[in-house]
């Protein structure tokens, strides 16, 4: 961090802290549905794609995951990265702790 607290971090930290947060904005999404509401969406979405043969539960999460990070308003990287370099405490309660794994491997 700087000295206003700002965040100094490289390119490729910040672009995996993004992807934890958006991930992490999903989920929160997911565990306000039921079961019911997962599978009645994930066959409507496999029905409009002619493919709602018999699937499993995790199958039926992956859908419901894919559908509603189309339809979350997140910002772009852009407008996130620039935030969070102001106020990355803002942000920081709400990393999954994914971004860890990309800072190992890069």
């Amino acid at each position: 961090m700087d000295e206003a607290g700002g965040s100094e971090e490289p390119l490729h930290i910040l672009r995996g802290k993004y992807h934890d947060y958006c991930s992490a904005q999903v989920a929160d999404l997911l565990v306000y549905m039921s079961p019911e509401e997962i599978y009645t969406l994930a066959h409507s979405v496999l029905t409009e794609e002619a493919n709602a043969d018999d699937i499993s539960y995790t199958e039926m999460v992956g859908i419901a995951t894919e559908w509603l990070s189309r339809r979350v308003a997140l910002p772009p990287f852009e407008v996130w990265v620039e935030d969070y370099r102001r106020h990355p405490q803002r942000y920081d309660e709400y990393l999954l702790g994914l971004w860890k794994r990309e800072e190992h491997e890069g």
